[in-house]
């Protein structure tokens, strides 16, 4: 189901394990008829094949962070045994020291201003500053969160990453057929991308651009035709 909805709408959202994602909020009516499910933005309601997710996609310009969703970040300063995150949100982000796998207060990375991470949104309100760590909230085990070295850093649409966070998206499969190639994806409008020669890095760079919605919203036979045109 795909709605187009304000503000202020509430949203028929029930499951057993509800799961809200950007967009909604839970609120108690005061004739305590009980809690109800709103939007908070304007955009197109989405949920999942069985109703237990359900969001609202919208393409707006700045990253409104949300509980577990996973982000891109730059160090920007190191507080105490923590450091600030800039995830491109209102605020900055706080990362603990001890917010990665293994990490204990005698071994604990030791991150520069500067550095990429790739990290998950652990606490998110509106008035707070938003919190991240390093590890998936289940496991615990790093699963690919954590500092991420070299390769390079593209900024795009919230929209391009939700696109690329498909598995159905055509383009980063396109590309992995023709070199090996890192990409992590973040919710906030950024993609790491990394391979093995810095021609094949400015081309996926180009050609991210290039699919984004902001920027040419090229489709798959014309990055097709724009790759060949490519000494990759």
């Amino acid at each position: 189901m795909s709605a187009t909805v304000l503000p202020g709408t509430v949203v028929p959202a029930q499951h057993a394990k509800l799961k809200l994602g950007p967009g909604l909020i839970q609120k108690s009516d005061a004739d305590g008829a009980g809690p109800s499910i709103i939007t908070t933005r304007t955009g197109t309601l989405n949920h999942s094949s069985n109703g237990s997710k359900w969001w609202v996609e919208s393409n707006s310009r700045r990253y409104v962070p949300a509980p577990q969703e996973s982000v891109i970040g730059v160090v920007v300063q190191k507080v105490g045994d923590g450091f600030r995150v800039d995830i491109g949100a209102a605020h900055s982000a706080s990362l603990d020291g001890l917010a990665f796998e293994g990490a204990t207060k005698r071994n604990k990375p030791n991150l520069k201003i500067g550095c990429v991470v790739y990290a998950r949104v652990s606490l998110a309100y509106k008035d707070m500053e938003p919190e991240l760590e390093c590890f998936d909230a289940q496991t615990r085990k790093a699963e690919g969160f954590g500092e991420v070295k070299g390769g390079f850093l593209v900024r795009c649409s919230l929209k391009m990453c939700r696109d690329l966070l498909n598995p159905k998206h055509f383009l980063l499969p396109l590309l992995g057929a023709r070199f090996p190639l890192e990409a992590a994806v973040g919710m906030n409008g950024r993609v790491w991308i990394n391979a093995k020669e810095p021609k094949q890095i400015i081309a996926m760079s180009r050609c991210i651009e290039a699919v984004d919605p902001d920027g040419g919203g090229m489709d798959e036979a014309g990055i097709k035709a724009f790759l060949g045109t490519l000494d990759i």
